[in-house]
């Protein structure tokens, strides 16, 4: 019986061969992409195969290749991480494929070929961001090189219609993912165009002046050491009532709820008003957004700026930019309560967006410029805006910005004709680290009287997170990440890992352990990212797990947990990874996984962030830290990389001038 069975499938095959060569043909013709519409809204064959490739029952992941495990015969929970975040998912790798025949039924062969072949693998492994796609697309080698629906979708009346089976919305739910397809425009030279336009932000009082409640440990900042270098630098303030803000500016604060001044505003305020270049180093969550923002608006609301939509370009007074598209939109969003009941017009732009939509947004007005470092120089190579009027320039988390390839985007940005000479314009430059070698990189940015002021020390946890190391072996993580997450009773926590295909499979896990989670990084469509911090924030997933890309700035109010499953490479990063917590006087705990084989290189630093923030020491970590200096390079040099010095000892120094070039965005 089985014999015959086989034999029927490939005289099946062999008939439908040219008609799927066809289709193939048309289909390569029209996009030869993997996010083109066609791959989704038209009769593109796909696999009737789900399911995770890679090595069965792996020690790491768990995963299997078999249908039990992550498969086409998954129940709901496990499918729930995919088919909330991609609209469902099937891999559709050839080996799956031909693994799997004999174990699952396989009909009309012409509709049921992998898209996996060769040659489009090789397509679709490049970086292109506009090849990025849903979920998994985008990551190669782990769940194929496309999404494909399954024989229900394709066949269902209702395929690329909003109420389509297996189509999620724009906003999380199960409306239309139809939007997006129906939005490409494809370029055969380049594939598909960016064309996500993201929705406006609410414009209604009460949600413009949503504030982040302040916790019971607010009034500590008091108690924190402040240091100021510079020539004659000014008074600091004391409350509000003396910095002699505009009357519209006052009200607007009243509204956001702030009535005191924290350390870093009372220091930074006085300064800028000042006129004088800043560099602010103080810890997470204290306010250093505002610290910017107040003394710009006031002075613009003083000189009368307002907006103009009768200009061919565009001429900013301030331009504020920041390494991450979430950061720079919470920025955005924060300059709008600010500038409320004004003309002043604050406008954001950032990648993973339409250019066109960007452009649009500029051309409405614009005083107060809130963008990414590369699409910021895309807009101004395009001659939409002039700098000459720019008054302001602010780095948000300044350290990364002048490092990780951002460094090369700023230069060029300061470079360009028209942008005001250091003498002409104020800089100012904010964030919780502030490395040694970065210090004397801005010297090219800034005047030479500028203030250099310091809350607690230039690279210090807040003392609000209680820090706990764990000694947890690599192949131990997936089990102890279980344990705490069972028993901390839901509640809101992100956890952070090292790769991008990680956070996938770690959300996915999680979800199959009836743990709703949901996942962030660079390689997810920003439809996608914008999705998963609305279901992080809104409660619908209790878990985000992430990659540093969600490290920096972002202010998620009740995240009581930090998980670092995998340490990062610098003592920065893991003091801005466990700052989303315990933010503005609350209090929070941060969890990290120490393995022996791959973390030694942070040993001195864990040692002395630890201390300096009065937290535990655990003996291991003590003692692995008098072993010396040998013993944790022996430890953590596969870490290492030509020209970086990971092992951090003492004062923390990084080689960041010397590190290869990476972007974010």
């Amino acid at each position: 019986m089985e014999e015959d069975w086989d034999t029927e499938l490939l005289e099946q095959e062999a008939a439908a061969a040219p008609q799927r060569r066809s289709e193939e043909q048309a289909w390569m013709a029209n996009s030869g992409r993997p996010n083109s519409p066609s791959l989704r809204f038209s009769s593109r064959p796909s696999s009737p195969l789900s399911g995770f490739p890679g090595r069965p029952n792996s020690p790491f992941f768990g995963f299997s290749q078999n249908k039990g495990s992550l498969g086409a015969n998954e129940g709901p929970s496990r499918n729930l991480h995919m088919q909330r975040d991609t609209g469902g998912y099937s891999g559709s790798r050839d080996s799956v494929l031909r693994q799997n025949r004999e174990d699952q039924p396989v009909t009309g062969f012409g509709r049921g070929r992998s898209s996996g072949s060769r040659d489009f693998q090789e397509r679709s492994s490049t970086d292109d961001l506009g090849m990025q796609e849903q979920g998994f697309r985008g990551v190669p080698d782990i769940f194929g090189q496309s999404k494909c629906f399954n024989n229900e979708v394709r066949n269902s009346p209702l395929r690329g219609s909003p109420f389509a089976p297996g189509v999620r919305g724009a906003v999380g739910g199960s409306a239309a993912e139809v939007h997006k397809g129906l939005n490409e425009e494809i370029d055969s030279g380049r594939g598909p165009k960016v064309t996500y336009v993201p929705p406006p932000p609410p414009d209604d009082e009460q949600s413009i002046f949503a504030c982040y409640q302040s916790g019971i440990n607010f009034d500590k900042y008091d108690e924190c050491a402040v240091e100021m270098s510079g020539l004659d630098p000014p008074t600091p303030l004391l409350a509000f009532e003396e910095a002699n803000f505009s009357q519209t500016l006052r009200k607007n604060i009243s509204k956001t709820g702030y009535s005191k001044l924290t350390p870093v505003q009372k220091y930074s305020i006085p300064v800028i008003q000042a006129g004088r270049d800043l560099m602010s180093c103080a810890q997470t969550g204290s306010g250093k957004t505002a610290a910017f923002l107040l003394p710009i608006v006031d002075q613009m609301m003083k000189d009368g700026i307002t907006a103009s939509v009768f200009q061919k370009q565009q001429e900013p007074q301030c331009i504020i930019v920041a390494p991450t598209r979430e950061l720079i939109n919470q920025i955005f969003l924060e300059a709008r309560k600010f500038v409320y009941g004004t003309c002043i017009r604050p406008v954001v732009i950032y990648g993973g967006t339409q250019t066109g939509h960007s452009i649009r947004q500029i051309m409405q007005g614009c005083n107060i410029l809130c963008a990414t470092p590369g699409r910021l120089l895309d807009i101004i190579e395009k001659g939409k805006i002039s700098l000459v009027e720019v008054k302001y320039l602010v780095l948000d988390e300044a350290d990364r910005m002048l490092d990780m390839g951002f460094g090369l985007d700023m230069k060029k940005l300061i470079s360009y004709p028209d942008m005001p000479s250091k003498d002409r314009r104020q800089t100012l430059m904010f964030s919780a680290t502030f490395p040694a070698e970065v210090q004397r990189l801005a010297g090219e940015f800034l005047k030479t009287d500028y203030i250099f002021l310091v809350i607690g020390n230039t690279c210090g946890a807040c003392s609000d997170v209680q820090q706990s190391i764990l000694q947890v072996p690599r192949l131990s993580k997936r089990d102890k990440l279980i344990e705490i997450l069972q028993s901390t009773g839901g509640e809101r926590t992100m956890v952070f890992v090292d790769t991008k295909k990680k956070a996938d499979y770690l959300a996915a896990f999680l979800c199959q352990e009836n743990l709703p989670s949901t996942s962030i990084h660079g390689d997810r469509e920003q439809r996608e990212r914008e999705i998963a911090l609305h279901d992080f924030r809104s409660g619908k997933c209790q878990i985000l797990v992430a990659t540093s890309v969600a490290a920096r700035g972002l202010d998620i109010e009740n995240v009581q947990h930090v998980i670092n499953f995998d340490l990062p490479n610098t003592i920065e990063d893991y003091v801005h990874r466990i700052g989303r917590t315990g933010r503005c006087g609350n209090t929070g705990k941060a969890v990290s996984f120490f393995d022996d084989q791959s973390d030694g290189h942070l040993v001195q630093s864990l040692l002395k962030v630890l201390s300096e923030a009065h937290q535990e020491v655990p003996v291991w970590l003590e003692e692995m830290a008098v072993g010396g200096t040998s013993v944790v390079a022996s430890l953590g040099a596969h870490r290492n990389t030509a020209g970086s010095s990971r092992m951090n000892p003492g004062e923390m120094r990084m080689s960041y001038s010397q590190r290869t070039f990476k972007s974010w965005e």
